[in-house]
């Protein structure tokens, strides 16, 4: 029985699932925790790999391997192979004026021109010019770039510095995929190249990059194959098994839409980022701040749980009487909007009242995140099927109203490590040469119960930043 190994290491922590190729079930799962902060050692990601893995039942059983991981972030390695310094996440906002200062530089269209992306402080070319304007003596240092998925690899490849890996330091044997490169802000998704002026430009000078693996493509490990990865949000979308047409709206700390398409898109606001995907396709994804955590903070102000939430918002009717969130609670990032604070407007005498107060803050939550697909649909791409994941997607009164403020359909599939099943989906592929059909199941449908002037009042109001 063929068997392979998916692994998601998140911000958080890594995921490991071991599947049977043949029919998708899981057989085996393990878990480690990462710690804390905006910049990580990346050997804490390695002792928790192997952590995990053990936890599982060992590398020995697999057949093929695929490590998805957490998107952006920067991994600077010298010429004996060792990390410079502990890496700088994708959560490390501190190359915000880096950023604007390479847009400047470039200028904005043509950023996304060369890349699909318009540089934030998430990016790893932006880290690396942090890296180079403030601590220039580490920056002279880098040999290698790569991501948090490259790196992990590459380790389980047996190479590394030469007193702690059989293989060495060949650097040259760093690979990575489309869609975590699609994330650098020096890689084009439509060429499927580096833009080595724009690494040069973030830099300082020219280093190694990890080869860019196609979807099908694979590289030898010691005793399995080893598929590209993939970045976390391209590796959800194939653990979803999204085809064009499928939006993916993820409800976790933060919001995530991300769309399956084959046309590559830009958008020069910065509103969505056109990454590609892990199939050879698009992923062009909206990020907000403020997801789950808003219906945190409005359960502890009306002093209910979750549950007891959710009877409120369905207890009252669709626009909660006139009532609107914006939940800026921390700012926002889409739109960019980082002092900002949450407001409720529409407030009167009427309908001030617990279940309306209930309902805002689930219908705020989601026109947020509806508002991203809006975006991505203006874009040209196409939205047969809103897929809600992440934890709040099992609240009922999330379920119901999602079909109220959605324009398409909208399913809730089961939850799970749907990044680390992409990883082991991908695995799969690299193993057979054929896309798996592993299926996912549907445990809500909400009705399509379309209400239009519910985002059309959020507009409205966020309208007034």
């Amino acid at each position: 029985m063929a068997r392979v190994i998916g692994v998601d290491s998140s911000t958080q922590s890594c995921k490991v699932v071991v599947r049977d190729v043949a029919s998708g079930e899981l057989v085996a799962s393990g878990r480690a925790s990462h710690p804390n902060g905006t910049e990580v050692d990346p050997a804490h990601w390695w002792t928790a790999l192997n952590q995990a893995l053990e936890q599982a039942g060992g590398l020995e059983q697999a057949d093929a391997v695929s490590v998805g991981g957490q998107q952006h972030g920067m991994v600077v390695l010298d010429t004996e192979g060792r990390v410079i310094r502990p890496a700088l996440l994708w959560n490390d906002t501190r190359s915000a004026q880096a950023a604007l200062d390479l847009i400047a530089e470039v200028g904005a269209e043509a950023f996304v021109e060369r890349t699909g992306v318009l540089p934030v402080a998430s990016f790893t070319a932006t880290k690396l010019r942090w890296l180079r304007d403030h601590e220039p003596e580490n920056a002279a240092k880098v040999a290698a770039v790569c991501l948090p998925h490259d790196w992990l690899s590459w380790r389980l490849r047996g190479y590394g510095p030469a007193d702690e890996s059989p293989l060495g330091p060949q650097l040259h044997e760093l690979v990575t995929d489309r869609s975590d490169a699609s994330g650098t802000a020096y890689f084009s998704g439509k060429s499927d190249a580096y833009d080595r002026e724009l690494l040069i430009l973030a830099l300082g000078h020219d280093a190694i990059l990890p080869r860019v693996l196609g979807a099908t493509e694979s590289v030898p490990g010691p005793g399995f194959v080893l598929a590209p990865g993939a970045g976390d949000n391209a590796a959800a979308a194939l653990g979803l098994d999204a085809h064009p047409g499928d939006v993916a709206v993820s409800l976790g700390t933060s919001g995530t839409v991300f769309a399956a398409t084959d046309v590559a898109v830009g958008d020069a606001t910065g509103t969505v980022a056109g990454f590609a995907d892990a199939t050879g396709g698009f992923l062009p994804l909206v990020c907000t701040l403020n997801a789950a955590r808003v219906l945190d903070a409005v359960a502890g102000l009306l002093g209910v749980n979750h549950d007891e939430l959710a009877e409120l918002a369905l207890a009252a009717e669709p626009g909660a009487g006139g009532a609107v969130l914006v939940p800026y609670f921390e700012g926002e990032r889409t739109p960019n909007l980082p002092d900002a604070t949450a407001t409720f407007s529409g407030l009167t005498l009427a309908s001030t009242t617990r279940p309306n107060l209930a309902r805002a803050a689930v219908e705020g939550m989601l026109c947020g995140l509806a508002a991203g697909v809006s975006a991505v649909q203006e874009l040209g791409v196409e939205a047969k099927r809103i897929l809600l994941i992440g934890g709040a997607a099992a609240n009922p009164a999330v379920q119901t109203i999602a079909g109220q403020v959605f324009s398409v359909p909208v399913q809730v599939p089961s939850p799970g490590e749907y990044v680390a099943d992409g990883a082991a989906r991908q695995a799969a592929w690299a193993l057979t040469g054929q896309r798996p059909t592993w299926p996912v199941e549907m445990v809500a449908s909400p009705a399509v119960d379309s209400h239009p002037e519910i985002l059309a009042n959020y507009l409205a109001a966020a309208a007034r930043y």
